[in-house]
């Protein structure tokens, strides 16, 4: 998909800072392992760098590194990951350093804990800060609240949904004035059935052991117990006492990170409930793209709310009909009837009608689904979308005069 206009034309304000030099704006976040926070920070960063602005990024380090740099943005490591009060005072400090020898026009925080020094840093040296909830942090207690508190202080507070704008504004007491809401954005160049070869198909096929003619169910996400696997387990059981045979396989792809534990529990489910023959805990996959062309359906099954649900999103952008759970960030991402379905969280019983209707879908069907999902996806949740939007808001507090 060909870049948003929009980025050149918001990255080239009529006027620069003292010195004429390009706008410099510094994103801090936790560490650039991998997930949505990260994908956004280097998207942004590589955007930034494209359209002639300088950046800069701040975090304790990771794989994501290089492709950052490599885009021409510039990396600090730090421990802004850090909860400990006198790391925290003493990264303010550092980041108080940097903002004011490189120098640095705007920071844009992206998580709690490196917000504390953040929002510090930026106050002392009097440049806009930019906040991003990235979900809605919970809040059940006064030190939830507490420790999420910098989230909310932002010039501008972006959102990465309505229900999490709203949450803000609710919870936390944003003002609606200061609350941006900019979707997460997907990389339809990465993500593109015409890109995914046969050859990476097959391969994870066989990593797999799909059975040629058995339809796949897709669930990708890292094992952590909200993200509803042991719904789509009884879900499964359900399917097959109606279809009374397993002519299917379920594929729960995703990272344990640790939680050895919940990952014996669900594989203990999996013999309890009689799915063993039909279901595949193949761990973390390297290429989600070729997975989602394995999938005839792809399933986020989270049972509390999310504050986006890039795997919705990743489904449609494939191609796939996708079921989700009708709470958060799903409801702005999946059309119910068009693209897929929506069901109410922990409940077996629908998600098992879902798939059901899913599994039933004609060659005809199937196709018009996938084209309305791309083109659901193309129109409202594009990288490119994303980026320009970020540059706007950044545009709109260096260079107000000109919003």
């Amino acid at each position: 998909m060909p870049d948003d206009p929009n980025l050149t034309m918001t990255a080239a304000p009529a006027e620069r800072p003292e010195g004429g030099r390009p706008p410099a704006v510094l994103q801090v976040l936790p560490a650039l392992v991998t997930g949505g926070v990260e994908r956004g920070t280097v998207d942004t960063a590589k955007a930034l760098a494209r359209a002639g602005w300088v950046s800069y990024v701040v975090s304790e380090g990771g794989p994501m590194v290089r492709e950052l740099e490599r885009a021409g943005a510039k990396h600090f490591t730090l421990p802004v990951a850090s909860k400990n009060p006198l790391v925290m005072r003493r990264n303010t400090d550092r980041l108080e350093e940097l903002i004011r020898s490189l120098p640095v026009d705007l920071v844009h925080v992206r998580s709690r804990a490196p917000a504390w020094s953040a929002r510090a840093a930026a106050r002392r040296c009097g440049v806009p800060l930019v906040t991003t909830f990235h979900n809605a942090y919970k809040a059940h207690n006064w030190f939830k609240r507490f420790w999420a508190g910098p989230m909310a202080k932002g010039d501008r507070v972006v959102a990465i949904s309505d229900f999490v704008g709203e949450y803000a504004h609710k919870t936390f007491g944003v003002p609606r004035s200061l609350i941006t809401v900019i979707a997460r954005g997907t990389d339809l160049a990465k993500f593109d059935p015409s890109r995914v070869y046969p050859d990476r198909i097959a391969k994870l096929q066989q990593q797999w052991r799909l059975v040629d003619g058995l339809p796949v169910i897709l669930l990708p996400g890292r094992l952590t117990r909200w993200k509803g696997h042991a719904v789509l387990l009884r879900a499964l059981a359900e399917l097959t006492r109606r279809r009374g045979k397993q002519d299917f396989i379920a594929v729960l792809v995703g990272d344990h990170q640790g939680r050895e534990t919940y990952r014996a529990e669900l594989e203990g489910m999996i013999v309890q409930l009689g799915l063993d023959r039909c279901v595949r805990m193949p761990g973390d996959c390297k290429d989600m793209p070729a997975a989602y062309m394995l999938a005839d359906v792809v399933v986020s099954a989270s049972i509390e709310p999310e504050g986006f649900g890039r795997i919705a999103v990743e489904g449609q952008a494939m191609g796939k009909p996708v079921i989700a759970t009708n709470h958060g960030g799903a409801r702005e991402t999946v059309l119910p009837g068009e693209t897929g379905w929506l069901v109410p969280p922990n409940d077996a019983i629908a998600l098992a009608d879902a798939l059901e209707e899913a599994l039933k879908l004609t060659p005809e069907r199937r196709m018009a689904i996938a084209e309305r999902a791309r083109r659901h996806v193309a129109e409202h949740f594009t990288v490119d979308t994303m980026c320009a939007a970020y540059i706007r808001v950044y545009t709109d507090l260096l260079f107000p005069e000109h919003a």
